[in-house]
């Protein structure tokens, strides 16, 4: 397996049809996340991290490293059926988000990550395909609170590379994919 992708089951059932598209998936090449046909849920929610970002004490940027995983990013979900996309407003997230935005023509929906139970409702309610971008703080816990499994809290200082992807279920279960992508 690459070490740029190491995939983590948790505690619910694991959909290798929907994950075994990906584990391929490297910051050498640009890959994507295709899920299997017969797989896809009428809802399907993305979840990172923003990626790498600057020394900058008041709402910073992205450093080069961060804007060659927000295109890798990009580049693995461009396929994916990306319906909405959402993110906090702060530029790190928009930077983040932004690529695929472009890529897809879809316009970046911003959300407050103070208020995760809101927002965990809102996705909830709506059917499609989401990218949610979020924090060190909040990434893990917007996962758990739609059902997944958001495992160990991620390392703020150097953790940019968790990809959640947690597909709901009809039968009321939740799937959750840990991916990683990109260095670490």
């Amino acid at each position: 397996m690459s070490s740029c992708l190491k995939i983590a089951t948790r505690r619910h059932v694991l959909s290798f049809a929907v994950g075994a598209s990906v584990l391929a998936v490297s910051a050498c090449a640009p890959h994507t996340y295709t899920p299997a046909q017969d797989s896809v849920a009428a809802s399907q929610i993305f979840l990172v991290r923003h990626a790498e970002k600057t020394k900058d004490k008041s709402d910073p940027a992205l450093t080069q490293a961060g804007q060659g995983r927000a295109q890798l990013l990009s580049n693995m979900l461009a396929d994916s059926g990306i319906t909405h996309i959402h993110s906090s407003d702060y530029k790190r997230t928009r930077d983040t988000a932004a690529p695929l935005a472009e890529r897809l023509g879809i316009k970046v929906e911003l959300y407050d990550p103070r208020d995760l139970p809101a927002m965990a409702a809102k996705l909830k309610s709506m059917s499609g395909h989401h990218l949610v971008v979020g924090h060190s703080n909040t990434t893990g816990e917007l996962t758990e609170l739609l059902g997944g499994e958001g495992g160990s809290p991620i390392i703020e200082a150097t953790e940019y590379d968790r990809l959640y992807v947690v597909t709901p279920r009809s039968d009321g279960t939740v799937t959750t994919t840990l991916l990683r992508f990109g260095a670490n």
